[in-house]
């Protein structure tokens, strides 16, 4: 007697299909076609208080420990560094990250609103029938 696996093949064959659909990026889950680019004339956003602490941080570390090139070694010293400073050993930092803040508000009012422009959508003050009775 002899049995047969008659839709055996076909599953197979499916199998094959999927798996040909996976790697040529035709699923439906790939939408993503790519970052949006970034305008060059938007301000960067300010650094936190940490950032501010580590740009002086890093001067005085490499001057004592030349010979150290290793960024993760001067990052962690930093932030053990910073976990150990009091909240009175911090407020110069926070008041230099909030005085940037202030700074990145005010250019980034001026960049939005330099964007956004008297008239964004490019239309004029005139309907649309008064613009079709001027060309007649």
């Amino acid at each position: 007697m002899v049995f047969g696996f008659v839709g055996f093949g076909v599953a197979g064959s499916e199998m094959k299909s999927r798996a040909a659909r996976s790697t040529t990026g035709e699923s439906r889950l790939a939408v993503r076609k790519g970052k949006a680019e970034k305008d060059p004339n938007k301000p960067k956003r300010p650094p936190s208080a940490f950032f501010v602490f580590m740009e002086e941080f890093r001067k005085d570390y490499k001057e004592k420990h030349p010979n150290v090139k290793q960024v993760s070694v001067i990052g962690k010293a930093g932030g053990e560094k910073w976990k150990s400073l009091s909240e009175s050993e911090k407020a110069p930092y926070v008041s230099k990250a909030e005085k940037l803040k202030v700074e990145y508000t005010k250019k980034m009012d001026a960049y939005n609103n330099k964007s956004e422009g008297p008239t964004a959508s490019g239309d004029s003050d005139k309907s649309k029938s008064e613009v079709e009775e001027g060309d007649e």
